[in-house]
């Protein structure tokens, strides 16, 4: 790849619902986005934010190859994903999606070591052996340890599932990351736990970041970039600095002034506070 290709481009991405009238009524047809178009940069942080019903889980969904666009182009690492046709293993290993409830996203019934060898087995051709000394690393790397490999989900906390989920989405070495109101669900030190192991990972692995949430808080802790969606339309894009400092859009404003106030400095100081491994 080309060192000045975006990891992600999307270009005029739309997304329509078609909904039955019911009995009498006459089917209509929901723009749930709306040709959206943005590039992410490797290495950086891009978050979409809005209120509930504006378009952005829709747009994860479409990033991450799970929902085709009806229209529009998207390109990861200057290759085109046509999720209409059938996905690959070779697209899938290029976008993974972490979501928001640490609960609800791994299966009860498989140990932690088959969540984190599964994606191997599936998309690559990598042996057994290898497949389990690559889960035991990645434990280690998000702050947890080979002695929980062999452990069942419900053995855990909120913010050590969530460091699992993370750890899974990163068994394929995605060049792109989509994190779904990652921290949300938490507590807000172990908020503040996540979002230090995001920051690390993303040091060290060169990582690139779609962050999806509605706290305005973590946004403008975590983001190199902001874009706000209303009514699947970006609205207002910009460098996380320009956008709080001087939003443009009526609408934009109106989300700051609604949400209570953005204070960065009390999530700095939660990261300060607190131990790294244990959320």
């Amino acid at each position: 790849m080309n060192a000045l290709t975006p990891v992600l481009e999307a270009r005029g991405i739309r997304r329509d619902y078609h909904v039955g009238g019911g009995l009498f009524g006459k089917p209509k047809t929901v723009q749930a986005v709306k040709g959206v178009s943005f590039k992410v940069e490797r290495g950086q942080t891009l978050a979409i934010v809005g209120e509930s019903g504006c378009g952005k889980s829709t747009l994860a969904r479409i990033l991450t190859l799970i929902d085709a666009p009806t229209a529009g182009e998207l390109y990861i690492d200057g290759e085109r994903m046509d999720a209409s046709q059938s996905v690959t293993s070779a697209m899938r290993r290029k976008v993974q999606i972490v979501f928001q409830n640490p609960y609800g996203s791994l299966n009860p019934r498989q140990k932690i070591g088959e969540v984190l060898t599964e994606p191997l087995l599936l998309n690559t051709d990598v042996p057994s052996a290898e497949r389990r000394d690559r889960a035991m690393a990645m434990l280690v790397k998000v702050g947890l340890g080979p002695e929980h490999y062999n452990r069942y989900p419900h053995m855990f906390s909120g913010g050590q599932r969530q460091r699992v989920a993370i750890a899974r989405a990163l068994m394929l070495n995605p060049s792109l990351l989509v994190l779904d109101e990652p921290v949300s669900a938490l507590d807000l030190s172990v908020q503040a736990q996540i979002l230090n192991l995001l920051a690390d990972l993303q040091d060290e692995l060169q990582l690139t970041y779609v962050f999806i949430s509605h706290d305005l808080s973590v946004v403008r802790y975590i983001a190199d970039e902001v874009m706000v969606m209303y009514y699947g339309e970006v609205v207002e894009a910009g460098s996380r600095d320009e956008v709080f400092a001087h939003p443009r859009h009526d609408y934009t404003r109106k989300l700051f002034a609604a949400t209570p106030r953005s204070d960065v400095d009390s999530i700095r100081r939660r990261l300060a506070a607190t131990p790294p491994a244990a959320a």
